[in-house]
């Protein structure tokens, strides 16, 4: 599938609300302390960032169905701060998700994670990855997904962020996400996807995936790719290069770089994956392509 010949299914599907999901109602209403579960071992290298200087805690977002959980870090008392909307991996937002948000507050921003599988159950309990996929992570539908951001990003105006300096980053399933709002969202001005899934079949509740939304990429994404990702072929990855190419204005101004030796997940410094060496090296180039699209 590429961005010029999208399945019919995919034409007749867009990630508009889906009739019957709105009204879900929410399994989770507070988050979680501690590392996901079905993460595995923690790694010893796991960093820990303290809240000094900070205005860091769980928050809750408005959505049409009731109150959706999120962490939020800023500066303290900062105001008109760029807003970095934070999008979690498969296992929810756990204590690595919250501890990027502290890091991201450090460096001047109001970083904000929303729990986007609130609705579905807890995803940091489970133990199983391959039942929190087939349990969670599918159901989660792309058009919720992209109202609960919109939320998020409301919210974020209205409690210190500035009006027009918001951007996205997202990890493993957050990856794909934020490829699918920087398509989605006015607002948003840069997006940074950390191996995000950007091919595969399309589903009622996942209609388009990353390549089949280049020509509507409203705003440019950094794509930050591992050359040794199991889940991700590199073939899939060039597929995307090309396509950006032939996209939008946007998506001809984003970027995709993989760092050769790494495996999927080399930004989570509390997994095994985790590479120092490419994480600083992939966060810098974040930092740089963020502050060259005006959101610093």
């Amino acid at each position: 599938m590429t961005a010029k010949s999208t399945t019919e299914f995919s034409q007749r599907r867009s990630l508009q609300p889906l009739a019957g999901l709105d009204r879900r109602g929410f399994v989770k209403t507070a988050l979680t302390a501690g590392f996901a579960a079905a993460a595995g071992p923690l790694n010893a290298e796991a960093i820990k960032t303290d809240t000094a200087g900070l205005d860091a805690g769980e928050v809750s977002i408005p959505v049409t169905d009731g109150q959706l959980p999120a962490y939020r870090a800023m500066p303290a008392g900062g105001t008109n701060l760029p807003t970095l909307l934070v999008v979690q991996e498969v296992f929810g937002v756990h204590e690595h998700i919250k501890d990027l948000c502290r890091r991201y507050a450090k460096l001047g921003y109001m970083a904000i994670a929303p729990e986007l599988f609130a609705r579905l159950g807890d995803a940091t309990a489970y133990t199983d990855i391959q039942a929190l996929l087939r349990d969670i992570v599918s159901k989660a539908p792309d058009a919720q997904v992209m109202r609960d951001l919109d939320a998020t990003a409301t919210w974020a105006r209205q409690h210190g962020g500035h009006d027009r300096k918001l951007a996205i980053t997202g990890f493993c399933w957050g990856g794909r996400i934020t490829w699918l709002y920087a398509a989605h969202s006015e607002a948003v001005r840069a997006g940074v996807a950390w191996y995000g899934r950007v091919v595969g079949q399309p589903s009622e509740l996942q209609p388009r995936h990353p390549i089949d939304v280049v020509d509507s990429l409203r705003a440019p994404v950094l794509g930050l790719y591992a050359g040794n990702d199991s889940g991700i072929p590199l073939e899939s990855v060039e597929q995307m290069r090309v396509a950006l190419r032939e996209g939008s204005e946007a998506a001809r101004r984003s970027d995709i770089v993989v760092y050769p030796e790494a495996q999927h997940g080399f930004n989570a410094d509390y997994r095994a994956s985790y590479s120092q060496i490419d994480s600083r090296l992939a966060t810098e180039r974040m930092l740089a392509f963020l502050k060259a699209r005006g959101v610093a």
